[in-house]
């Protein structure tokens, strides 16, 4: 009789700590009154973590309660030889079981980066070196360096980058952020460059890109894209100087004041296209997708020549003198 009564006892005594246990997995844990859904608490778990050093971690970034009741429940779930790495972010109402789930499942922290059409080099690492979520690995590298360590040695640097938004666990490395636009890129490129129509007078997807880059930079208006690469595709056939301002401009660099004065246009660079022949070196920006298509399959036009109508869109000519009679109109208002 005492021994079922003994038996008894702890059965008692084991659903009782079993239905604590559950009561206590399904329990909102404790956390600093600061922490809110817009500003949740950040913990990091360092690679090679223990289970005992990962439930410490959590209750020494704010998780109030003792770290061996979390050290225990991790052990005795038999998925603490699962948890990841990474950066991830408690909220209000986090459980001990959803706390386990997200670090076994690897629910890290995501930021966003957008890179944007048209921007050049320098703007490009100004995002990355200026984002907060971003482990800077990149500082105090040479442009070589830069390209060295994400892959692309030897390669130049200007319009390597797709422009979008990419989305990244918080600290991820900034050059592996940049890989990741380098490869999207060539990735687009290759797509594009697939697609090439069959008179086209580029001879290398380098040259796609940069005619690509020079088109981004010309107009905004989609509609316009395709007969812009029309007009530089039938200059580039017959040798005629492409003439754009914006090639001008980027070979002006920090000297570019906003006002592109006539001496400009006759100051030899590299990148004057009114001094020279053929394409720049280098691209001038990134481009986007559509830029890249209107570089590789033009629209089929008599066209020569293009000027800004003041409203976005540009005004295409086929003739020197219908072109002058547009610039008298759009630009000298005559």
């Amino acid at each position: 009789m005492r021994l079922l009564k003994l038996l008894l006892a702890l059965t008692i005594l084991g659903l009782g700590a079993a239905a604590a246990g559950a009561w206590w997995l399904q329990r909102p844990l404790q956390m600093p009154d600061t922490v809110s859904a817009e500003a949740p608490l950040e913990v990091t778990i360092a690679p090679g973590s223990s289970a005992r050093s990962v439930a410490d971690t959590v209750v020494n970034a704010g998780v109030q309660g003792p770290s061996v009741l979390l050290y225990a429940w991790f052990r005795l779930s038999g998925e603490s030889r699962q948890i990841k790495a990474g950066s991830y972010e408690l909220a209000p109402g986090t459980t001990p079981a959803s706390l386990l789930s997200k670090l076994v499942r690897g629910e890290q922290a995501l930021r966003s980066l957008t890179l944007l059409e048209g921007w050049n080099i320098r703007q490009v690492l100004q995002a990355v070196r200026s984002s907060p979520d971003l482990k800077q690995d990149i500082d105090g590298l040479s442009m070589a360096d830069l390209m060295a360590r994400i892959g692309y040695p030897g390669r130049h640097p200007e319009g390597r980058f797709f422009p979008d938004t990419y989305r990244m666990a918080k600290n991820t490395p900034a050059s592996a952020v940049l890989r990741q636009a380098a490869q999207a890129m060539e990735q687009q490129l290759n797509i594009a460059w697939a697609q090439r129509a069959p008179n086209s007078p580029l001879r290398s997807p380098d040259e796609a890109l940069i005619l690509a880059s020079i088109i981004e930079k010309e107009t905004g208006l989609e509609s316009d894209r395709a007969m812009v690469g029309g007009v530089f595709s039938n200059r580039l056939r017959i040798g005629m100087r492409l003439q754009t301002d914006p090639s001008v401009i980027y070979g002006l660099g920090e000297r570019f004041d906003g006002n592109l004065r006539r001496v400009d246009l006759q100051t030899d660079t590299p990148y004057n296209t009114y001094t020279r022949a053929g394409l720049p070196p280098t691209p001038i920006a990134i481009p986007g997708r559509n830029s890249l298509m209107a570089a590789v399959m033009p629209a089929t036009t008599d066209a020569m020549y293009f000027v800004a109508r003041g409203d976005g869109a540009s005004y295409f000519s086929a003739t020197l003198q219908e072109h002058n009679a547009a610039v008298r109109r759009y630009i000298l208002g005559r």
